[in-house]
């Protein structure tokens, strides 16, 4: 192959390798199976924190990268909801957080396509501040028509927050929902505000 024939190749090939190294640098960021998203995700980092455990479990933390964020950031999972329809399910984790400006929240919503069906998020009972290890969790019913489960843990505003020993499990109708569900009133309401 001629010399300038192999100068354009090359250079592909090494765009393509630092292509390759940017992605797999970014894909490193949140832990496997995990990815930053959020209104300013990219006001956050994440990752694996090995010397922050719980009762000798890993975490993963979520951090904003400057002292004042205006917006949140989030570290989510989201699946098929196929194998859930039907049932009551409950994402859980131990959380600790340090100076978290805003509020801190566990989150879940489940959708059918684009429409939301149940979700919560924690804002109405926050983690604020500078807090230790606790258990919290979040429990949707997943309708018949669901189509995708979301869920992770938000920081809004600045400060870190930390997630170890998480679960997701089917629970049994007794456990209380902690969300609401998306339910289409059949009239209008309260349109003179007196309630």
């Amino acid at each position: 192959m001629p010399s300038k024939a192999r100068q354009p190749l090359a250079h592909a090939l090494k765009s393509f390798a630092l292509l390759a190294a940017c992605s797999l640098a970014l894909r490193a960021a949140a832990p496997n199976g995990w990815f930053v998203a959020g209104s300013k995700p990219t006001a956050y980092e994440s990752g694996s924190a090995t010397e922050v455990k719980y009762n000798g479990h890993p975490s993963a933390y979520l951090k904003a990268k400057m002292p004042s964020v205006e917006g949140f950031g989030t570290l989510m999972q989201d699946f098929r909801a196929d194998h859930y329809l039907g049932k009551r399910v409950r994402f859980s984790a131990f959380v600790k957080t340090e100076g978290a400006q805003d509020w801190v929240g566990l989150w879940m919503r489940v959708d059918k396509e684009a429409k939301q069906l149940a979700f919560d998020n924690m804002q109405g009972r926050p983690i604020k501040g500078t807090t230790d290890w606790r258990k919290y969790d979040v429990v949707l019913d997943v309708p018949q028509e669901a189509t995708g489960i979301f869920f992770g843990v938000l920081l809004s505003g600045s400060g870190t927050v930390w997630l170890s020993d998480a679960k997701f499990e089917i629970v049994e109708s007794n456990v209380p929902t902690t969300g609401t569900e998306a339910v289409q009133k059949q009239e209008p309401m309260n349109l003179d505000f007196h309630e």
